[in-house]
C-alpha cells in the first residue's frame, strides 16, 4: 500500500542542512524568555549593586580617621584605624546599648515565637466559634499604625509601672510583633501533615505533648524565618523605645547611634559613629547569612505543598 510519507533528505544534502538548521534555530517562545532571564538578571545585578554597595562603603569608613572621610570619601583607608571601633565600643557606651538591645530583643523573640505559634496552632487546627474573628483580629492588627497607639500605651505603661524598664519594652515587642507571627504561622502550620498529630493523639499523647514535641519540630522552617523577620524589627525598631525607654542606662542600640550622632555637634566625631553603625549591622547580616537556607524554606513551604 503506497504511503503520503515522504522520505527525509539524503544526509549531506542542501535540504538536509536547511532542516538540521531549522530545528537547532530557537523558537520565538525561546527567545522571548532568554530576553526575559537576561532583564530581570540584570534587574537583580542592579539591586544588589544599590544594597551591597553602601554596606560596604560604611565598612570601609569605620576603618578611616575623620580628616579622610571628609576630603577623600570614596578613597581606600591609608591605614585600618582599629581605634575607632574600641573608641565606639567603650567612650560612646556601644557596649552598654549593646547588652540591653540584645536583652530586651531575645526575651521579646522568645515570647514572640512561644505565644505566636500557640495561637497559630490553635487557629490552623481546631474549628470552634469566633475562630475565624480572633483570626482577622490579629491580620487587623497588622494594618494598625504603632504611631496612632505611643500616647495610650505611653500611659498605660505608666500606670502599670513598666516604663524605663527592660520586661516592660519586651512586652510591648511582643504585643508588637504578635499579629504578623500568628499570620505567618497560621497558614504555616496548615501545610503540615494532620496525619503525624492524628497518630500521637491515638497513642495518648496529650494536645500539648503533642504540640511541643510534634507539630513545633515539624514547624521549624517557619519559626525561623518569621524569626528572622521579627528579629529584624525589633532589634531595628528606634519609635517604641524612644517614648517607653528615656532612662540613659537603658537605651536601645538605635538610641544610642542616635545620641553618638547627635552629641557631638560640629566636631562630630564620623569614624566612631561609622564604627559604631557597622556594630549593629553585623548581628543583623550574620543571623540572615546563618539561616538563609531556613529562610527561604519556610517561606515556600505553603508553595511545595
Amino acid at each position: 500500500m503506497k504511503t503520503t510519507d515522504t522520505p527525509p533528505p539524503p544526509a549531506g544534502t542542501v535540504e538536509a542542512r536547511q532542516v538540521v538548521k531549522k530545528l537547532d534555530t530557537p523558537s520565538g517562545k525561546d527567545r522571548s524568555g532568554g530576553v526575559l532571564n537576561v532583564f530581570s538578571h540584570g534587574v537583580l545585578v542592579i539591586w544588589a549593586v544599590l544594597v551591597v554597595l553602601p554596606l560596604l562603603w560604611a565598612v570601609m569608613t569605620s576603618f578611616k580617621d575623620d580628616k579622610s572621610i571628609l576630603t577623600s570619601p570614596w578613597a581606600l583607608p591609608d591605614k585600618l584605624h582599629f581605634e575607632n571601633w574600641s573608641r565606639a565600643w567603650t567612650q560612646a557606651h556601644m557596649s552598654d546599648y549593646f547588652l540591653n538591645t540584645i536583652l530586651v530583643v531575645a526575651g521579646s523573640l522568645i515570647g514572640t515565637l512561644l505565644l505566636g505559634s500557640m495561637a497559630a496552632y490553635v487557629l490552623a487546627r481546631f474549628e470552634f466559634p469566633g475562630n475565624r474573628f480572633i483570626y482577622f483580629l490579629f491580620v487587623g492588627g497588622m494594618s494598625f499604625p504603632v504611631i496612632l497607639a505611643l500616647v495610650p500605651l505611653f500611659y498605660v505603661m505608666n500606670n502599670l509601672g513598666l516604663l524605663n524598664t527592660i520586661h516592660g519594652l519586651i512586652l510591648v515587642y511582643i504585643a508588637y510583633s504578635l499579629p504578623f507571627t500568628v499570620f505567618f504561622l497560621t497558614s504555616f502550620f496548615k501545610t503540615l501533615p494532620t496525619s503525624v498529630a492524628e497518630a500521637a493523639i491515638i497513642d495518648g499523647a496529650s494536645h500539648t505533648r503533642t504540640f511541643f514535641q510534634v507539630m513545633l519540630p515539624m514547624a521549624k522552617p517557619g519559626l525561623i524565618s518569621v524569626g528572622i523577620f521579627n528579629f529584624l524589627g525589633q532589634w531595628n525598631q528606634y519609635l517604641l523605645p524612644t517614648v517607653l525607654n528615656t532612662d540613659p542606662d537603658k537605651k536601645m542600640l538605635t538610641q544610642g547611634l542616635v545620641q553618638l550622632a547627635s552629641s557631638q555637634g560640629y566636631k562630630g566625631d564620623w569614624s566612631g559613629l561609622f564604627a559604631g553603625l557597622v556594630m549593629a549591622m553585623l548581628p543583623v547580616l550574620g543571623a540572615y547569612i546563618i539561616f538563609q537556607r531556613q529562610v527561604v524554606a519556610g517561606l515556600t513551604a505553603g508553595a511545595l505543598k
